[in-house]
């Protein structure tokens, strides 16, 4: 979320404009940035206890509310209902951490490692009634070192995600149908 709107804020000509920062949590630390960056913010005020149904009726409300033309989730870790993306109706965006198709849901790190894998990346892709299946916007691959470790993989493709969601993003925006392909760092291959 941070990199997507430093990059709206501060790169010349960005098509694209912040203006809600959505979370179900009120504690989260993107909501200070948001704040701090002029961003209006929303949290729905419910009890835990009344579930994922009201977050989204009154999120939508407050999307319908603010004319809000995308979403682009970011550490977002819930699944939006097939009933909250037809009641939006406009493009939601996410990014997750695989080269989808492969390794879709929780846990990408460590089931590449199990698999043996010897790449690995991450993918911004439209949102459908189908979780991380549809259609892909972009992707960035990287290799996978050798003797890494989940975390250590996660902390080398941030970086990554950060570049391809913002070029996506971008493109996107435009409207050019450009598909954004990016090769994150190589390490070389021990024999």
């Amino acid at each position: 979320m941070r990199a997507l709107i430093d990059d709206m804020k501060n790169e010349k000509g960005h098509p694209g404009h912040p203006k809600l920062v959505v979370s179900n949590n009120s504690a989260a630390e993107g909501l200070v940035f948001a704040k701090k960056n002029s961003i209006e913010t929303f949290v729905p005020n419910i009890e835990k206890n009344l579930g994922n149904s009201v977050f989204e009726e009154k999120t939508l409300d407050v999307l319908k509310e603010k004319n809000i033309d995308i979403i682009c989730l970011a550490g977002f870790m819930k699944i939006l209902s097939e009933n909250f993306i037809k009641s939006f109706s406009k493009p939601i965006l996410n990014i997750h951490p695989s080269i989808l198709p492969s390794f879709r849901g929780l846990n990408t790190y460590q089931r590449a490692l199990n698999a043996g894998s010897l790449i690995h990346g991450a993918t911004v892709h439209q949102i459908t009634k189908d979780v991380d299946q549809g259609p892909i916007l972009g992707q960035v691959i990287m290799r996978i070192a050798e003797n890494t470790t989940a975390k250590k993989m996660k902390e080398d493709l941030l970086p990554q995600e950060h570049l391809l969601y913002k070029r996506v993003l971008r493109e996107f925006l435009k409207r050019n149908g450009k598909k954004i392909l990016l090769l994150g760092p190589l390490p070389e291959i021990q024999n």
